[in-house]
């Protein structure tokens, strides 16, 4: 298939160009950047996008897709529809399913399942741990062979130091990173909230930030000693950004990623909510100075990347009270726009550009060498490709998802900057003719 994009204004990963050009696609390639003329003929697709930005494809480093083991609140297919309605090229599976994904068989698993799925790509991250239990590593070597793009024990962390300490020994040579959950259980186990104003307005147990920051500051410690990089996931506190905003300016190779919820909810939503589980999510959403401090990471370069952490659930799994319910927020189709709306409310602390990098370029450093070429635009390579429209407002809508869940704290509310068509290799598996 041939497909023409024209007139869009081109982020190409790390600048935005403001004379609107031309995209011609083919062969799954991007074949021309330019004035393009229209190719006639059976398979030309030509659109005119009027100023519309054109994007790399956007990448989520951070979601789960419930498979398998847990298809009744999303499976791979369903999932890949979702991320690619978000705007999301690409997304990273978490390996927190039943069983978790442990092995090299498991990793095939995720990666034939995306292959022969409609909407965005599927990459598996395999677990550290086998079982996730914390008491011995996985067969990680044979994971990167298959095609993990990441090891982590998400939704715990790896609570051996000792264990991490050989991970990340075992993983320096292997071009895979390890993605650390960080937390130290002894401080929040059993924690339903922040530690401070909505713990003591309910009487909850509280998960302080020294959970956090403690754990990151091991992660930089053994970063350090064993040469290894480590990348801190969902990044929630003001002191925890301030960790590894240090550790880089020491040259340490540690990154770290933002969600979209920590950066437009604070603990004030939930109190707010009378302490509606739609909000419930750990880490937990902290105080407005740490969201803040969030926003400051993103603008000077400290954060790498903003995920969705997508974690859907069954409407009666959420639908019961606070301490009961399980934690994660579904994210995939608004988050973009929910993300963009903030930066536009806060008076757009940083240029668009850096936001866009936070999607595009930024993740795909991320990523195995096998990806380089992802988070980019550039004639000869690959036709991955997010279009945005800075003009249009709507408000979220779960009914219409293509995710199979349909509660979230997102519902009702009007956001602009939606993605309005994603390509994968060519393929439009969003927006007009998918």
């Amino acid at each position: 298939m041939t497909i023409l994009l024209r007139n869009g204004l081109i982020f190409d990963g790390e600048k935005l160009v403001e004379k609107p050009k031309d995209v011609l696609i083919e062969g799954g390639r991007i074949q021309k950047v330019g004035e393009t003329q229209p190719q006639r003929g059976m398979g030309n697709h030509t659109y005119d996008l009027d100023g519309k930005i054109v994007c790399p494809g956007f990448i989520d480093l951070h979601v789960h897709l419930r498979d398998p083991g847990q298809e009744w609140r999303e499976d791979i297919p369903s999932g890949a529809l979702a991320a690619a309605a978000g705007g999301f090229s690409t997304v990273v599976a978490m390996p927190n399913t039943e069983p978790p994904i442990d092995c090299a068989s498991l990793v095939q698993y995720v990666m034939d399942r995306g292959m022969n799925s409609q909407g965005a790509r599927v990459l598996p991250a395999g677990t550290v741990t086998k079982g996730r239990s914390g008491e011995r590593l996985a067969e990680l070597a044979k994971m990167a062979a298959a095609g993990a793009v990441f090891f982590t024990d998400d939704g715990s962390p790896v609570w051996k130091s000792g264990l991490l300490h050989k991970a990340l020994l075992y993983t320096r040579n292997l071009g895979v990173r390890i993605m650390e959950h960080p937390e130290d259980l002894d401080l929040s186990r059993g924690a339903q909230v922040n530690w401070g104003y909505s713990s003591s307005r309910s009487g909850l147990k509280g998960s302080p930030v020294s959970s956090e920051v403690s754990d990151i500051h091991r992660g930089i410690h053994l970063c350090e000693e064993t040469g290894s990089p480590v990348h801190f996931t969902h990044v929630s506190s003001k002191k925890g950004i301030e960790a590894v905003r240090l550790a880089k300016r020491q040259g340490l190779s540690v990154t770290a990623d933002v969600t979209c919820h920590h950066l437009v909810f604070d603990e004030s939503a939930v109190v707010e909510s009378r302490y509606d589980s739609l909000f419930k999510v750990n880490p937990p959403l902290r105080s407005s100075t740490d969201r803040d401090a969030l926003w400051e990471g993103i603008c000077d370069g400290t954060v790498d990347a903003i995920i969705t952490d997508h974690a859907p659930y069954h409407s009666d799994e959420k639908d019961v009270p606070f301490q009961e319910a399980p934690f994660g927020i579904a994210s995939l189709e608004c988050a973009v726009a929910a993300v963009l709306t903030e930066w536009n409310n806060r008076g757009k602390p940083c240029p668009l550009e850096r936001m866009l990098y936070l999607w595009t370029a930024g993740p795909a450093r991320l990523l195995p060498k096998k990806w380089s070429e992802l988070g980019k635009i550039r004639e000869g390579g690959p036709a991955d490709i997010t279009v945005l429209d800075p003009g249009i407002e709507k408000t979220v809508d779960p009914s219409l998802w293509r995710s199979k869940a349909k509660m979230t704290p997102w519902k009702g509310r009007t956001f602009a900057n939606w993605p309005i068509m994603t390509i994968v290799e060519g393929r439009i598996v969003f927006g007009e003719t998918e």
